[in-house]
């Protein structure tokens, strides 16, 4: 399987099997798991500039056989049956301080890989695990990238309430705005309902209602870069007139289908061409470095009264 999922308190782990490499007598089979922030083209590497950062990495000796002896789990046996006597298994257990896999949307004219954090396994044949010296041969090289998801359990407390009292020239009573959702996570391609209350104590007609979703990616890993982008923007021809009052829940939407063509969007990780969704919240446990998350994201959802002649 590609997908690995975080369960806040725990990680799946990474278990397959490497079988079918014909081994050289001074060869040794390495195995290693890398986390990595990648923030520009790979192409790039050849003129000395690197544009990946390593986050955690861990490696493995294969073969010769030297000591590592996971507990075997059904998937393990399965594959080690198809494998034969060439097959060597093994397990990776990520911990649960490191970002989940998320990739930042590329332009219509981008080359090459996102930029983004990515989790890849790699298999080659080399002398020792890491000498910066030593030259890999890609043939001698397989590479796998998976992903680390993240699944919040949906036992989490009441949603968030926002209120404002906002007042107008030549009106000396204000209109009233509450805005509140009722729980504070939901899954992808969840309808999230907006509750309304509004009061409004003006002589103005509240002509329309407009609620929109934001995305804030947070760079931390290089630089304090901070975008924010619109996820969704959705319009209600509901009115208040004045002197009225207001109570209602609105539905929306955010997806990934909606906003296939802004660069720089924040994704969970994408593998090859599969589809993917808008980026999961990260979720910060206390006591984590914030710095060794890579990318940080967050959404804010806003709501706008149209008011007749104040705005």
């Amino acid at each position: 399987k590609r997908d690995y999922v975080d369960h806040v308190d725990s990680v799946d782990a990474v278990g397959e099997k490497l079988s079918a490499f014909i081994i050289e007598t001074q060869t040794t089979v390495w195995i290693q798991l890398a986390c990595a922030f990648r923030y520009g083209r790979e192409d790039l590497d050849v003129i000395g500039l690197s544009f990946r950062k390593d986050i955690w990495i861990q490696h493995i000796q294969l073969y010769p056989d030297a000591g590592h002896k996971p507990t075997l789990t059904e998937m393990h046996n399965t594959l080690l049956q198809k494998a034969g006597e060439q097959g060597h298994a093994f397990t990776f257990n990520i911990p649960t301080n490191l970002p989940c896999s998320v990739t930042l949307q590329p332009g219509p004219d981008d080359k090459g890989k996102a930029c983004g954090v990515d989790f890849e396994v790699k298999a080659y044949l080399a002398k020792s695990a890491d000498d910066p010296d030593e030259k890999i041969d890609k043939k001698d090289t397989c590479r796998l990238v998976i992903r680390k998801i993240q699944f919040a359990p949906d036992n989490t407390g009441s949603g968030q309430k926002a209120e404002l009292c906002k007042s107008f020239m030549m009106s000396d009573k204000p209109v009233f705005l509450e805005a509140s959702l009722d729980k504070e996570i939901y899954y992808h391609g969840d309808s999230i309902p907006v509750t309304l209350k509004i009061k409004n104590e003006t002589n103005k007609v509240v002509k329309k209602i407009k609620v929109t979703v934001d995305q804030t990616t947070d760079v931390v890993l290089y630089s304090a870069d901070k975008y924010t982008k619109n996820v969704l923007c959705e319009e209600f021809g509901e009115t208040v007139e004045g002197n009225a009052t207001f109570d209602k829940t609105l539905s929306i939407t955010p997806l990934l289908a909606n906003n296939k063509e802004k660069r720089g969007l924040a994704l969970d990780g994408r593998l090859k061409d599969e589809d993917t969704n808008l980026a999961s919240t990260t979720i910060i446990r206390s006591g984590m470095d914030k710095e060794i998350l890579g990318i940080l994201v967050s959404y804010k959802i806003k709501v706008n009264l149209m008011v007749s002649g104040g705005g």
